[in-house]
């Protein structure tokens, strides 16, 4: 395929496309690093084999999924041509990630309740990662909300149109992408004891 054939707006959106799918595939090496430094580290002596992780992360998986499936019901609105109803999911998506998030902190203060610690005397390194890997998925969180947030902006002010999504479209492969990388490191997470 020459990617340099067609009018420049699909070389624009063509581009714009490749940016995000370089974006996604750095992440994926970033975690992918990660989740195997959590297999090596498995093999130390003072790895905690049996450890739960925190109802609040089984609850924000179920928020994050039925919030992708928000975001295709707005795309399929938008296609439809019924702006309204796409400005109502994409606003009850931006809800149910901002629950997300909240759910992963009352995470994380489960797991301070239960005496597990990022760092110090009473931290251990499997829990050590559980947080890093938990937090920084938050922050890819927290900037698909700002993504959600301008694709809401847009369709408030009537930009997007069955015959122009690329804006839509984009927000909403990123937030799919961020959904199936949590439901991927929750389940890592779950079963690599």
């Amino acid at each position: 395929m020459d990617l340099t054939k067609g009018t420049g707006k699909e070389r624009r959106e063509r581009s714009r496309k490749m940016l995000l799918w370089f974006g996604m595939g750095s992440l994926i090496m970033g975690f992918a690093g990660w989740t195997s430094a959590y297999i090596v580290s498995s093999k130390r002596d003072d790895w905690v084999q049996e450890l739960e992780l925190p109802t609040a992360f089984f609850i924000s998986t179920a928020l994050i999924i039925v919030s992708s499936l928000t975001y295709i019901f707005a795309k399929k609105a938008v296609r439809a041509d019924d702006q309204k109803n796409a400005s109502l999911w994409l606003l009850v998506t931006l809800l149910l990630g901002m629950g997300f998030i909240g759910f992963q902190f009352y995470g994380f203060s489960q797991m301070l309740q239960s005496g597990y610690y990022f760092t110090g005397p009473t931290s251990n390194i499997k829990m050590s990662y559980v947080f890093l890997i938990a937090f920084v998925h938050i922050l890819h969180v927290v900037a698909g909300l700002i993504s959600l947030l301008v694709v809401i902006f847009q369709q408030l002010r009537g930009k997007y149109r069955p015959s122009d999504m690329l804006g839509l479209e984009l927000g909403a492969s990123f937030w799919h992408f961020l959904d199936l990388l949590w439901v991927y490191l929750l389940l890592f997470m779950y079963f690599v004891k």
